[in-house]
C-alpha cells in the first residue's frame, strides 16, 4: 500500500535518505535547507537503520566527510545552500577527480555573497560547469516537485555509482520550502560491508576481501598522469551526455514558441501557457530535469519547429548560455528573469513573452 505524506520538499529528502539506504549525512545548517537534518535528527535512524547523521563544525568539514566516506564505498551525501555550495567546492573536485560517487543537495539561495535567504536559481553555472577548479562535470537532477525531492535522492546515488562521480540534487529555496503530498520510496535497506566490498573493489575497506588497502587520490605530480585522468574523466562524462539527458515536454507538438525553465519556474511557465494558449498563442515548455548533461539535443531538433526560444530562470541569465549555443542562431533566445527572491507570476511571464517574443 502506499504510504502518502505530506511534507516539505527538504523534510521528503531527508526521509527518502533514510528509505534508499543511506549510509551517512554530514551537513552544516543554512537557510533554506535546514530542514533535512532536522528532520534526519528528529528520526534518529541510527537507531533504526544505522545511517550515521553528523553535523559537521563547517560545510568545508562536511564535505571532506562525505570524501572519506564515499572513498570506503559507502552511500553518503551532504546539503547545504548556495554560500555553503561555495565554501564545498574544493572538496567536490577533489572528489570528482578520485572518480568516488556521493549525493550534494543544494537548496539554491539569493547571491552573490551571503545574498538573501529567499529563493534562486543562481547556481545554476557554479553547478553545471563544475564550480570548482579543473576540468570536471557534475550530474545534475533539477526537480520541480517534492515527489521528485524524494524521487532524485535514489536515481542521484544510483547515477553516482553508476559512474563514479558526484551528482547533485540542485532545488531551489521554493522547492524546498513547499508542502505538498507525495508518496515515499520503500525501504532499502543499507548494504553490508561485504556488499560494499563487492560492489565497489576500488574502496578503501580493503580489495575483493583481502586486508591491502586502496590507494584513493586526487594527487597526479606527473604531467602525463593527470593527462591520461583528465581524459578518462572526459571519456566518462561523454558517456552520461549520451545516456543520462533527462527532460520533460508540455504542449510542444505543435508549439511555435517554446519556453525554456527548470525548478520552480518550469511550473510558473506551465501556468503562463495556459494564459497565451487561450490568447491564441501555441507555446509549449521544455524542462530539463538534467541540467548536466543538458538536453542540447531535444532543442536542436525542436528548433526546427519552432520560431523562437523563451528562457525564464531566478537568476540574471545563465541557463540561457546553453539554451543559445543549442540553437546555435537558427531562431531567436528570449530571456527573462527574477532575482532577490522575486518569484514572477504566470501573467508577468506571459507579459515578458509577448513583449520580446511576438513581433
Amino acid at each position: 500500500m502506499e504510504e502518502v505524506k505530506l511534507m516539505k520538499g527538504n523534510e521528503a529528502i531527508a526521509h527518502a535518505a533514510i528509505r534508499c539506504g543511506c549510509d551517512g549525512y554530514f551537513g552544516y545548517p543554512i537557510t533554506p535547507q535546514s530542514e533535512v537534518m532536522e528532520t534526519l535528527m528528529a528520526q534518529k535512524p541510527w537507531e533504526t537503520t544505522g545511517m550515521v547523521v553528523l553535523q559537521a563544525e563547517s560545510e568545508t568539514s562536511s564535505i571532506n566527510m562525505v570524501y572519506g566516506g564515499a572513498a570506503c564505498g559507502k552511500k553518503v551525501m551532504t546539503s547545504s545552500s548556495s554560500p555553503g555550495v561555495s565554501l564545498m567546492q574544493e572538496g567536490v573536485s577533489y572528489i570528482a577527480c578520485a572518480e568516488l560517487p556521493c549525493l550534494i543537495v543544494n537548496v539554491m539561495r539569493g547571491g552573490p555573497g551571503l545574498g538573501t535567504i529567499q529563493p534562486s536559481q543562481g547556481d545554476y553555472f557554479q553547478t553545471t560547469k563544475g564550480g570548482g577548479h579543473g576540468d570536471y562535470r557534475l550530474i545534475t537532477l533539477s526537480p520541480s516537485t517534492v515527489q521528485e525531492m524524494a524521487d532524485f535522492v535514489g536515481l542521484g546515488f544510483d547515477l553516482a555509482f553508476k559512474y563514479q562521480t558526484p551528482a547533485v540534487l540542485l532545488a531551489d529555496g521554493v522547492i524546498g520550502q513547499m508542502m505538498e503530498k507525495i508518496v515515499l520510496p520503500d525501504f532499502k535497506p543499507r548494504r553490508t560491508d561485504e556488499e560494499v566490498r563487492k560492489e565497489c573493489p576500488w574502496g578503501t575497506m580493503g580489495k575483493n576481501g583481502r586486508k591491502e588497502r586502496n590507494v584513493v587520490t586526487s594527487l597526479a605530480l606527473e604531467s602525463e598522469v593527470m593527462q591520461e585522468t583528465n581524459n578518462r574523466l572526459q571519456a566518462k562524462y561523454k558517456l552520461i551526455e549520451e545516456n543520462e539527458v533527462r527532460f520533460e515536454e508540455h504542449y510542444c507538438e505543435d508549439a511555435e514558441y517554446v519556453f525554456v525553465a527548470f525548478g520552480s519556474v518550469a511550473r510558473i511557465c506551465e501556468s503562463a501557457v495556459e494564459i497565451l494558449r487561450a490568447e491564441g498563442y501555441k507555446v509549449g515548455v521544455l524542462r530539463p530535469i538534467t541540467l548536466w548533461p543538458f538536453p542540447t539535443k531535444e532543442i536542436q531538433r525542436l528548433t526546427k519547429q519552432v520560431k523562437g526560444f523563451m528562457d525564464v530562470e531566478l537568476n540574471c541569465g545563465q541557463m540561457v548560455e546553453d539554451v543559445r549555443l543549442a540553437v546555435n542562431g537558427q531562431v531567436p533566445v528570449g530571456f527573462y528573469g527574477r532575482q532577490g527572491g522575486i518569484i514572477p507570476s504566470a501573467e508577468e511571464v506571459a507579459e515578458a513573452f509577448k513583449a520580446q517574443m511576438v513581433k
